[in-house]
């Protein structure tokens, strides 16, 4: 198993510099594969690995880095929000890996989380003190490790005319436990996260992005698709 960690940089330098430092400190023996995607941010990362020429958005950014690293070799992608940072002890690429290797001897990963502190839009991906990892139906975007194996098994990324990406997270996971591929959240490894925290700064952002995911949810799970993930946010 070979994972890229990859930052998604958009919004205050400060704020990813400070989990790019998290992620170096805590596995020092894989900074060259811990990796900052500037997403043509009005404030440039200094040592990004890549600057885009345009804004991809959060789904755009995720197709891009899925193709750049499987042409360099990975087995899978840790794909963070810049505005996160762990809430649990290091060494963090070190545990997840650790324990995705457990898991595998049962049936293979598709999809790997960490729980936050609290989550206010899937209640199954906050933290349960006490719990270990369980088996979800599908997980959210805010740090997940995603096999590439896995997104080529069930026939890409799939975000359509939703470059923001709200849904395409849910989507992608769901997809890949429909087809039986493990998706877990790990409630030993914990995340903090500031929602919207790039977003809220962009006039209009949230409300195109929420018309843009009621389309794409609409259409892939039907009118009635946020009751049908309420009854989806269990885990196992």
């Amino acid at each position: 198993m070979r994972l890229a960690v990859c930052i998604l940089h958009y919004g205050k330098s400060g704020l990813t510099a400070k989990l790019h430092r998290q992620f170096r400190a805590s596995d020092p023996d894989r900074a060259d594969s811990i990796f900052v995607l500037d997403n043509a941010s009005p404030d440039p990362y200094p040592s990004a690995w890549k600057r885009l020429d345009e804004n991809l958005f959060w789904a755009g950014a995720l197709g891009f880095a899925l193709e750049a690293f499987d042409r360099e070799g990975y087995t899978h992608l840790w794909f963070c929000n810049n505005d996160m940072l762990f809430a649990s002890e290091p060494p963090y690429c070190a545990r997840a890996l650790d324990r995705i290797n457990r898991l595998e001897q049962r049936n293979r990963v598709g999809i790997y989380s960490p729980s936050a502190t609290q989550n206010p839009y899937h209640r199954h991906m906050a933290v349960a003190p006490g719990a270990a990892c369980r088996k979800a139906t599908y997980v959210d975007g805010i740090a997940p490790i995603i096999s590439l194996a896995c997104v080529k098994d069930i026939g890409g990324l799939d975000y359509g005319n939703n470059p923001f990406g709200y849904g395409v997270d849910v989507w992608l996971s769901l997809r890949a436990s429909r087809q039986g591929w493990g998706v877990w959240v790990d409630h030993a490894l914990v995340v903090r996260h500031k929602y919207h925290t790039a977003a809220r700064e962009t006039a209009g952002f949230l409300s195109h992005a929420a018309e843009a995911e009621k389309a794409y949810m609409t259409e892939r799970l039907g009118p009635n698709w946020r009751e049908v993930l309420l009854g989806l946010q269990t885990t196992l």
